[in-house]
């Protein structure tokens, strides 16, 4: 263990000590923590979007105190300390590259996928079997995961299994009919837990078809909210460079700054 890891441990088991630590610290449990966690991920993912490798440096050492914090609470419950972290990963590491640390070949990049995948199923099967339950196709997919992205994982598990369309025309074909659906309950004056449901189906719709089209539909609706901001920052600015109120602009005359930021912007 390096110096500064060390350094780290120690630092976080100072903090917990019930006698001379920091009471916040003390009080923390896992799942007070947890949302930090999930936070502080979100903020190595931003940095990386943003290309900022200082900021990365410093973004991932606040997600691995998150580590250390929640192997701290671990190891003072008994349950386990960070080295059995670690040492579960690093197992884990070796076990699904059987093709670095064994003798298996794989002929190209989706012979390893598929190799990963195997190996991921063959221990969900494993923690399922020991629980004495049944391992499902779509068993282990995160509920804390962004609604996005777990229903794109939730399609890919089915979709290994054969619960798939073998074209794109399917998933169109079912957005299509899942906005017609949508329309019908709007026109009709649906209550709001009919709306909601017919608006899960299209964002699930959504999702399916950009899965088919291997696109990201977490990234691509982060690359559309940049590109909503962008686009607003500079009508709310254009209006505010010729002396008016954005809250005081008309439609017709938000939407004509919105176009010229749209023709300002470059293309591809």
């Amino acid at each position: 263990m390096t110096e500064n890891l060390t350094r780290l441990l120690e630092i976080m088991a100072r903090l917990r000590n019930p006698e001379t630590g920091c009471p916040w610290d003390i009080a923390q449990t896992f799942a007070t923590i947890a949302p930090y966690t999930i936070e502080e991920a979100y903020e190595v993912a931003d940095a990386i979007q943003q290309n900022d490798i200082a900021a990365l440096r410093d973004e991932l050492g606040d997600l691995l105190l998150q580590v250390v914090f929640h192997a701290r609470i671990g190891e003072e419950s008994g349950d386990f300390d960070f080295d059995a972290v670690a040492k579960a990963i690093a197992d884990k590491m070796v076990r699904r590259h059987p093709h670095v640390f064994g003798d298996e070949m794989h002929e190209d990049l989706d012979a390893q996928r598929a190799s990963w995948e195997s190996q991921k199923a063959a221990e969900r099967k494993a923690a399922a079997d020991a629980k004495g339950q049944r391992a499902g196709a779509i068993d282990g997919v995160p509920l804390a995961l962004p609604a996005l992205t777990r229903a794109e994982k939730l399609g890919k598990r089915a979709a290994r299994v054969g619960f798939e369309w073998p074209d794109l025309d399917g998933p169109q074909d079912k957005l299509r009919e899942e906005l017609d659906e949508l329309r019908h309950e709007i026109d009709t004056a649906a209550p709001p837990e009919r709306l909601t449901d017919e608006i899960g189906d299209v964002l699930f719709s959504v999702v399916n078809l950009a899965r088919h089209l291997k696109i990201d539909p977490e990234a691509a609706l982060r690359h559309c909210n940049a590109k909503f901001e962008r686009r607003f920052r500079y009508m709310e600015d254009s209006l505010a460079a010729d002396g008016h109120d954005i809250s005081k602009a008309t439609l017709a005359e938000m939407e004509a700054r919105w176009q010229d930021a749209k023709r300002l912007e470059p293309k591809g």
